[in-house]
């Protein structure tokens, strides 16, 4: 009784806050020390959010889900395959040529350097470029260090696909099965609500998968044509970046259209940049305010701090598929939190007194009524 209210409140509070800081703290650890395997199964979840539609329709057509699976897996592995293996092609097809195009373009902005109003001599730029050349010989130890992690980093970014494929193959044979067996591990009092709220987030990381893959095509075909008529070097492989970097929100976009335009410029000078500049951002503002509000829809909406915040954390803890993984799970998270919200509330007016003649179905109704589209409850006035 000595100790004020407020003091009383804060110190609960804070000591909560504490223990659910150094839970977060220790899942933080788990996870960077199994970083290769997370990241593999969300990956499989992203991939079996794409291709079980595939595998459901398949089943309604009468196909069991053993060959339903496996066709769709093979065909949708065969396609990201040949993806790969088209940009490859054509990068070393053109690698000749845009490093002659390359070339070409230093000299110009070399003479235009020469000329410009910033007083540039050539004894300057020769200076420059011997002062890069030392600089590369004198980090001969670090770039070659740099290429040993490079064939560590291929070697895990093997593994990370094969375990993607076989978790992927699983998730999409027996992925409910998977599920019912992971609700054993919830306690009996909270089954209820995870079990409803899992069908939700997993609508909503199909949504956000269809959308975004439907987005990040609109996205490659109108940036890469204009490219393409513009007569930029490389312009399919550049399309094929750009869809990839698609799956980034925000940091993505800016990385592949500074990409193309950097490319416009080494090859075909200022006036073509400026050109790739205007219809990447053309793209890229329809892309934001017609093609995701209609394609993606309410049920994956995020507010644009929480993008920007989770595509950091996702970078800085587990770089870019951290970064790529960090949107879906905070639309996931939303979309659970705001049902588990909807449904403790709808509990609280089941197990709540009610007057005379009020049933537990009026409860029902309300609880319903008063729930948004995305599972959220409505906020009421005092006098509801």
């Amino acid at each position: 009784q000595a100790v004020p209210w407020g003091v009383r409140v804060a110190a609960e509070a804070g000591w909560r806050v504490l223990v659910l800081a150094g839970t977060v703290w220790v899942l933080m650890r788990v996870i960077s020390a199994v970083q290769l395997v997370v990241l593999a199964f969300v990956g499989a979840l992203l991939i079996t959010a794409l291709m079980q539609p595939t595998v459901a329709r398949l089943r309604r057509y009468g196909l069991p889900r053993g060959p339903a699976t496996a066709l769709t897996a093979i065909l949708g592995f065969v396609i990201m395959g040949l993806i790969g293996w088209f940009v490859t092609w054509q990068v070393m097809e053109n690698i000749d040529n845009l490093s002659n195009q390359v070339q070409d373009g230093i000299d110009e902005l070399r003479k235009w350097l020469l000329n410009s109003p910033f007083h540039v001599t050539d004894k300057q730029i020769n200076q420059i470029a011997k002062n890069l050349r030392d600089a590369v010989g004198a980090n001969t130890d670090q770039i070659t260090s740099a290429g040993l992690e490079g064939v560590t980093v291929v070697v895990e970014a093997l593994t990370g696909i094969l375990l993607t494929i076989f978790s992927t193959l699983f998730l999409l044979y027996d992925g409910r099965r998977i599920w019912e067996w992971t609700l054993k591990l919830v306690p009996a009092a909270a089954r209820p609500g995870v079990a409803g709220a899992g069908p939700r987030a997993w609508r909503t990381l199909t949504a956000y998968v269809r959308g975004t893959v439907i987005v990040a095509l609109i996205d490659a075909i109108f940036i890469g044509l204009g490219i393409y008529f513009l007569d930029v070097p490389m312009a399919v492989p550049l399309a094929v970046f750009i869809f990839l970097f698609a799956f980034v929100p925000l940091v993505g976009a800016v990385v592949s259209g500074a990409l193309a335009v950097v490319v416009a410029l080494v090859t075909q000078g200022v006036f073509t940049a400026v050109m790739v500049l205007v219809v990447v951002l053309a793209v890229q503002q329809i892309e934001g305010h017609v093609l995701q509000p209609f394609i993606l829809g309410r049920a994956v909406r995020v507010h644009p701090l929480a993008v920007v915040l989770s595509v950091a954390a996702g970078g800085m803890i587990a770089g870019i598929g951290g970064a790529v993984v960090a949107v879906p799970l905070v639309a996931v998270t939303n979309t659970v939190v705001g049902y588990l919200r909807a449904y403790s509330h709808e509990q609280a007016l089941r197990h709540s007194p009610r007057p005379r003649g009020a049933t537990a179905s009026s409860d029902v109704v309300v609880a319903q009524a008063d729930a948004r589209p995305d599972g959220r409850p409505e906020p009421r006035s005092p006098q509801g």
